[in-house]
């Protein structure tokens, strides 16, 4: 069976999700790593009208919630990002074989701000949850909780690597960042609090943070089970693979209110049978096929015609 298509109502929160092949620790926390990571994604967003929120990167899997124009723009930044950190982790790490297990995920999530507060929480409680690290702000890998809790600027390094070939074609030596460009992530607040200064932005990151590092510490106590902690994390092999690397379906949309749960995953249900149907006409010759709104149009069918002459 296909994938369903991208559906991605306009100014929506939406959360991406994406996982290394075979849950390798490719994405191992690292001063180049970080950097990189970071990097890519502040050129992703200068290039692409999306709204960066939060991001959070594990060894082998990273979050992010973004606010995109529409689904062409995310298809588009994703594109970008993805295909660019998959270059400079393989390269860092001696990877060449595909990076990504499967396409990214996403998930809209409802305007309510329940529901915007409680991914904003899942993404923060990423090291913890996992038994990785006691608190969110203990995490060494790229995290967007230190600039959420502070005024601090994320930054991260772009490499030309275009210009580095060109310089190689011309035999010139030159240093690792002479080629490079440091740039700031500038984030987007939540779309719920939009209507908040900054300040107070801050206090209920801060009050979210607590949270999770009480509830962290309650879960060690009843458990016995300390955190593999910083040092072990960054000791991993890249090339390593957990045993039992998790897998879960994704559900349509995140919502509180059963209601608002229910419309938009009504919404969504209308609109992949609107797709389905013109992609139906499309392939039975219809080229002026109608699709919806804010979808990704599928290549034309191949026409099948005359086999080219043989020569002899």
């Amino acid at each position: 069976m296909g994938y369903d298509p991208r559906w991605i109502p306009s100014g929506k929160l939406v959360e991406i999700t994406c996982r290394v092949m075979q849950g390798r620790f490719l994405l191992r926390p690292s001063r180049e790593l970080n950097e990189i990571l970071t990097g890519v994604l502040a050129k992703a967003a200068r290039r692409y009208p999306v709204g960066v929120v939060a991001y959070h990167a594990l060894s082998n899997h990273l979050h992010l919630l973004v606010v995109p124009e529409d689904a062409q723009a995310l298809s588009a930044f994703m594109g970008f990002f993805a295909g660019n950190l998959a270059k400079e982790a393989g390269r860092l790490h001696g990877w060449k074989e595909k990076f990504w297990g499967r396409r990214y995920t996403h998930v809209v999530i409802s305007d309510e701000p329940g529901a915007q507060e409680d991914r904003l929480r899942y993404l923060l409680s990423q090291g913890c949850k996992e038994g990785l690290i006691r608190r969110p702000q203990d995490w060494p890998g790229p995290c967007s909780t230190e600039a959420l809790l502070t005024d601090r600027v994320v930054q991260g390094v772009w490499f030309d690597r275009s210009a580095e070939y060109e310089a190689c074609r011309s035999a010139k030596t030159f240093s690792k960042y002479e080629f490079a460009e440091v740039l700031d992530l500038e984030l987007t607040p939540l779309p719920a609090w939009v209507h908040l200064a900054a300040g107070q932005r801050q206090q209920r990151i801060g009050q979210i943070v607590r949270e999770i590092t009480q509830e962290t510490r309650q879960r060690i106590e009843e458990s016995g089970q300390s955190p593999l902690g910083v040092r072990r994390i960054l000791r991993q092999d890249p090339h390593e693979a957990p045993s039992n690397p998790k897998r879960s379906p994704k559900p349509i949309v995140h919502a509180v209110s059963h209601a608002v749960r229910k419309r938009l995953r009504m919404q969504f249900h209308l609109f992949r049978l609107a797709y389905r149907k013109a992609s139906l006409e499309l392939r039975a010759g219809n080229a002026k096929a109608e699709f919806p709104p804010g979808c990704h149009r599928p290549a034309m069918p191949f026409v099948r015609g005359q086999p080219p002459p043989v020569f002899a």
